[in-house]
């Protein structure tokens, strides 16, 4: 029962006939392979340009039907049935029909491409796209030379509004613009003022919020921005068309940061501050902006930001110059002064050595003198107060002499041995009489360890002693004067008005401590 079964289909004889057609089937499909690349390859190098996209189709349908083909063909290794036999030959007799028709096809077309009239076509296409490139060329040309003009123009003069005016009016002529305008920052910096155009159109003087987001969009580019005509930045022409608004761009213009960059109605700007341009097409005209259009209106705001920054450093200068002469006259007059506060101290310090030694000198004579004869003890008290006075006196008028020797450096101390105790009680002495005359007490206190004798110079130490003494006496009504004298600690040697003196006490050298208590 199992064998009257025909469920598998019985291995096929090979037939002659169908043998034949594969046989030339696979003959067909060889010359296609090695016609068709050859006659592309021949194409390509012929032509610039394959306009018939359908023959590639056929191509793309041939090499599928190969691929099939030779696909097929893995199960044509070993024995197999009938119906893969009818598969291949039915694909292979395709593919040869593809095959074939495309090649014919081939060598049909590539004559029409290279003919004259295609040819002719195609130079004449490339003709007119050389043409529109050469009109182009000749426009940026052209532009060019209206930038390298205006570039001429506004840096031939260093005056701002010069600079701004001629950059509009050249802008406008060369663009074919409507309005052209410019909005410089106010002084706060929080809004624009609208400051130049060419018609006029808007009053000068509009203020524009600078927190705008067009502003912002505007700031933040570096490139011309388009912008709606709607918006408050191009609100600089009022009869603006209802029909085909206008177009409209704008771009920033960096401005210099200067310090007291202000004169007249300039501001102080900042760092970051720009001003903006806006730029206007005709109304109710098809015109758009072009990009070589746009690249010159960037090179002009870039050209006007580098004529304003000389026109801003040349002020600067000038400026500088100016404040530079008033220094120079303000010295001289200085100089002057001093040269006469020179002269007013030779002649005082003339008349000091001419006028007052010789009165001092006749005083300290007499008293000499006066002591030389009979005296109560009241009175040679009186006397010798009157001569050591007179003395002081005298070396006080040498001191003022001396100015001139302190103002040249060469001034000298004069260090020798002296009484240390002994200066206390001859400047306690000399301050006696003037604080009798006020009812005031003088005490002096002198420390055990202050040494009785010292080097130094004498006149000036009781100098020093009789000038803060007698500032006490002056400024004190009532009461008594302590004059206390020691020797001072290596711990208090530091000023508190000047940290970098640290004086420091040697062997044999101590640094006395004089105290004037009201």
């Amino acid at each position: 029962q199992m064998d009257a079964c025909d469920c598998i289909e019985p291995l096929w004889q090979a037939d002659d006939l169908l043998v034949k057609y594969q046989y030339i089937s696979d003959f067909f499909i060889a010359l296609a392979y090695f016609s068709i690349p050859l006659e592309l390859i021949y194409f390509v190098k012929k032509s610039s340009f394959f306009p018939y996209r359908w023959v590639l189709i056929q191509f793309g349908a041939f090499i599928v039907l190969c691929g099939a083909t030779h696909l097929i063909n893995l199960w044509t290794f070993a024995t197999y049935s009938k119906t893969i036999a009818v598969v291949m030959t039915v694909a292979k007799a395709a593919t040869a029909v593809v095959s074939c028709i495309t090649a014919l096809m081939l060598v049909h077309i590539i004559p029409d491409l290279l003919s004259v009239k295609l040819r002719e076509r195609y130079l004449k296409d490339k003709a007119e796209e050389l043409d529109k490139e050469m009109g182009i060329i000749r426009t940026q040309e052209e532009t060019g030379r209206h930038v390298h003009m205006l570039t001429h123009e506004i840096r031939s003069t260093l005056d701002r509004h010069t600079i701004l005016r001629t950059t509009l009016v050249e802008l406008g002529r060369t663009l074919g613009l409507a309005e052209c305008a410019l909005w410089m920052p106010s002084r706060s910096g929080t809004a624009l003022h609208l400051s130049h155009t060419i018609h006029n159109s808007a009053p000068i003087g509009l203020v524009v919020p600078i927190n705008l987001p067009v502003v912002s969009k505007v700031f933040n580019s570096n490139r011309a921005e388009s912008i709606p005509h709607t918006s408050p930045l191009a609100s600089i022409k009022a009869d603006t068309s209802r029909y085909v608004p206008p177009e409209v761009v704008a771009v920033r213009v960096p401005l210099l940061h200067l310090t007291n960059f202000e004169i007249n109605d300039w501001p102080e700007l900042s760092a970051k501050s720009f001003a903006v341009m806006v730029l206007m097409l005709p109304p109710d005209s098809a015109r758009k902006w072009r990009t070589h259009e746009l690249e010159l209106v960037e090179v002009v705001a870039d050209q006007v930001a580098v004529a304003l920054s000389h026109a801003a450093i040349l002020e600067e200068s000038m400026r500088a110059r100016d404040l530079l002469m008033e220094q120079n006259i303000a010295l001289d007059a200085a100089r002057r002064e001093a040269e006469m506060a020179i002269c007013a101290r030779n002649d005082f310090l003339a008349v000091m050595n001419h006028e007052m030694r010789t009165p001092m000198k006749a005083i300290v004579s007499l008293s000499s003198l006066l002591l030389e004869t009979t005296l109560t003890a009241e009175q040679r008290l009186m006397i010798e107060t009157i001569l050591k006075s007179s003395d002081f006196l005298v070396t006080l008028t040498n001191d003022v002499l001396d100015i001139s020797k302190l103002g040249n450096g060469s001034l000298e101390l004069d260090i020798a041995p002296f009484n240390l105790h002994a200066a206390f009680t001859d400047v306690v002495n000399l301050i006696k009489p003037v604080a009798a005359c006020k009812r005031l007490s003088v005490m002096v206190s002198l420390a055990p360890e202050l040494p009785s004798c010292a080097i130094g110079d004498r006149k000036r130490l009781m100098q020093i002693m009789l000038n803060v003494a007698g500032n006490s006496i002056k400024f004190t009504k009532e009461g008594h004067i302590s004059i206390a004298a020691s020797i001072a600690r290596p711990d208090s040697l530091r000023d508190p008005y000047a940290s970098n003196l640290h004086p420091v006490p040697s062997d044999g050298s101590f640094y006395l401590v004089v105290q004037v208590c009201l």
